[in-house]
This record gives C-alpha cells, sequence and structure tokens, in this order.
C-alpha cells in the first residue's frame, strides 16, 4: 500500500515552538525521508471557523501567516502539497455522509471534544459544527487515503473516531475507504511543550508563546523572563527539575553538540542537570544557554521567511496550485464514496439500462 500522510492547522494565529516541536519539524523530516509517496498538508480555516464564525477575518488574515511559517521551516511545494481546507467542497460532501455513521452519544463521548468545549466554554451552546468536527476530521484524513496522521497523544481519539467511521462505512457498504494510523512524536518533551508561564500549553491567548517569526530580541526577552524553580533564590541553593520550563526546552531542542558550541565545560544536558540539581548553578547562565539554542533553531527560519515576504502573491499561488492539485484527490475518493452508496446515479450506465429496460418490458 501506498504511505500517505495527512495534516495541518488551524490558522488561527501565527505557529509557535509548540507546533514546530510537536509537528512542522517531524513533517519536514518524513517530507525528506522518502518515504512517503504523497504528504497533504492543510491549513484547516473551515475547522477553524467552527468556534470562529462570528471573526472570519482572523481565520483569513492568518491563512498567510501559516504558509509563511510553513515554508520558511522547510515544507516543500515540489515535494508536499500544501492546500486550503475551504476550498475543496469534496471534503464538506464527504462529512455530510459520514454523520450518518456517527451517534451524538459517541460524539459525546470523545475526550478531546468534551475537553475543548470546556476550553471554549460552550458546554451550554455548542456549535453544531464545532460538536461534529471529528467527523470533518475523519473526512479529510480519508479524502487522501491518508495511510498515517501525525497527532500527538491528546488528539489520538480524534484520529480512533476517524477509524470507526472507516470500519463502519467499509463494513456497510464494501471496501472503499482507508484505515489511517497515528505517528506519535518520538520525543515525548514534544508532544506539549508547556508556555513559557509554565502553564500546561503554549497560548496566544495566555501570552505564553515564542512564535517562529519572533524577532531575536523577542525571543531573548520571552527566555529570560521564563518560569523556572520558585525556590531557587540563590546560586548556591538545589534547584529542580520538576515543571522548570527552560530545562522542559533545553529537553526539546538542545543535543550535545550545542554543550561544545556554547557550555563546553558540560558535556551534555545530564550534567547541567546535575549542577543545576546539586545547587552552584544560576537560572540566568541556563536561560542565556537556552536563548542560544533557540537561536540556533529559528535563525535560519527567520532569514528563509524575510525572503519569502518579499514575494506574498507567489506564496498565495503556492496555495492555489496546492489547493487544486489536492481537489484532483479528494474528487477521487468522493467518486468511490458515492459510487459505493450506490449515489451515482449518473455515472451508472447499469442502472439507466435497467431502468429503461423496467419501463420498456
Amino acid at each position: 500500500m501506498k504511505k500517505i500522510i495527512l495534516t495541518g492547522d488551524r490558522p488561527t494565529g501565527k505557529l509557535h515552538l509548540g507546533h514546530y516541536v510537536g509537528s512542522l519539524k517531524r513533517r519536514v523530516e518524513l517530507q525528506n525521508s522518502g518515504e512517503y509517496e504523497k504528504i497533504f498538508i492543510m491549513i484547516a480555516d473551515a475547522q477553524a471557523l467552527t468556534d470562529n464564525a462570528d471573526n472570519p477575518d482572523k481565520i483569513r488574515d492568518n491563512i498567510i501567516e501559516v504558509a509563511l511559517d510553513y515554508l520558511s521551516c522547510g515544507l516543500d511545494p515540489e515535494k508536499s502539497t500544501l492546500f486550503i481546507q475551504s476550498q475543496l467542497p469534496e471534503l464538506a460532501e464527504l462529512s455530510f455522509y459520514y454523520m450518518n455513521l456517527v451517534t451524538v452519544s459517541r460524539l459525546q463521548r470523545n475526550p478531546t471534544v468534551k475537553s475543548e468545549i470546556q476550553q471554549r466554554n460552550f458546554e451550554t451552546s455548542i456549535p453544531v459544527g464545532f460538536f461534529t468536527y471529528p467527523i470533518s476530521q475523519a473526512s479529510d484524513i480519508t479524502a487522501f487515503r491518508a495511510t498515517t496522521v501525525p497527532v500527538g497523544e491528546d488528539q489520538l481519539p480524534m484520529l480512533e473516531q476517524a477509524r470507526e467511521i472507516v470500519r463502519k462505512f467499509n463494513s456497510t457498504y464494501g471496501e472503499t475507504l482507508v484505515e489511517p494510523e497515528a505517528l506519535i512524536p518520538e520525543n515525548e518533551v514534544c508532544s506539549r511543550l508547556p508556555g513559557t508561564d509554565g502553564h500546561a500549553k503554549m497560548s496566544k491567548s495566555l501570552g505564553n508563546c515564542i512564535y517562529l517569526s519572533d524577532t531575536e530580541e523577542d525571543v531573548k526577552k520571552k527566555v529570560m523572563s521564563m518560569f523556572t524553580d520558585p525556590n531557587h533564590l540563590k546560586i548556591t541553593d538545589p534547584g529542580s527539575l520538576e515543571g522548570n520550563t527552560v530545562f522542559t526546552y533545553l529537553d526539546a531542542f538542545c543535543t550535545d553538540n550545542h554543550f561544545a558550541k556554547y557550555l563546553p565545560e558540560y558535556n551534555n544536558l545530564d550534567e547541567l542537570k546535575a549542577h543545576y540539581q546539586r545547587g552552584g548553578l544560576g537560572d540566568v547562565k541556563v536561560k542565556r544557554f537556552l536563548n542560544a539554542v533557540l537561536e540556533d533553531e529559528l535563525a535560519p527560519i527567520r532569514a528563509r521567511r524575510k525572503e519569502l515576504e518579499k514575494d506574498i502573491p507567489a506564496v498565495y499561488e503556492i496555495l492555489k496550485k496546492g489547493s487544486i492539485k489536492a481537489r484532483e484527490e479528494a474528487a477521487k475518493t468522493l467518486a468511490d464514496v458515492k459510487a459505493a452508496m450506490r449515489i451515482n446515479y449518473f455515472d451508472d450506465e447499469e442502472l439507466i439500462k435497467a431502468q429503461q429496460l423496467k419501463y420498456n418490458s
């Protein structure tokens, strides 16, 4: 079977380090691995509208921000198809057919949906589009016959719902859809990078994000204000690693080569951690090291983005061409789905002949 990836992001803001270590960096590695025949990267604007219907300009403005982040991180339109979800009406049609295969009670039991409903205070007034977005995700995945979907552990219930829909469809109408598998981040820290203030997740509303498009000065300011160990008041005090955001970021980003380059008195992160835990190592020194590590990662991304910003029409053209290509793929799947459901009336010559015979006999 061909190996195909489908993944994407909601365009509700610029992408940040949490997106980068959780998915973007891995996508570029997968793209360049040569293991996958096709890779589809979706800007999920239709899904973003399910809880931003009253603010479409927010979504409209952030399409280009996400596209710039994608391209500056190394996603290559020659290797990966970048497209905008709303430009493929086939996805909405597939969602409509899949809705008949899922019960309301099953959607209500989805842990990810329950959690996100609480986060958005939708308990008493849930938009139907938001409530059913696991079905929309199943449509996105199956439209491209994706075999692989990179997700964090918090999104596994969503993928399992998609797998259930595939199994239900195939058992009802015959083998038509491909059942996808999850691809979990190899580095556990990368699956949920905390915000700079120590909160469990980066959030634009909390103001605790380091954006991929941040300037060098902005990154340094945010790193130097990061949450560490509140009890580590003096350099001589033993420090704790638990909940220490600076060390969590180092777990996600630093390598032994960074120590050779910036902190040669240590061979690796384990030695740095041990020194911090026994006392004698200040937070400022560790933060400066982290800032250097992050700059190694972000400087090339920032430089590529500056070049891309010089020709915004070219970026929109990439998205337009990708959307056309993606729509062709989705149309093939939709045709197979309609044939399996026996609603391809005008394409079924046998049906037309049979009806003619029926009325002429």
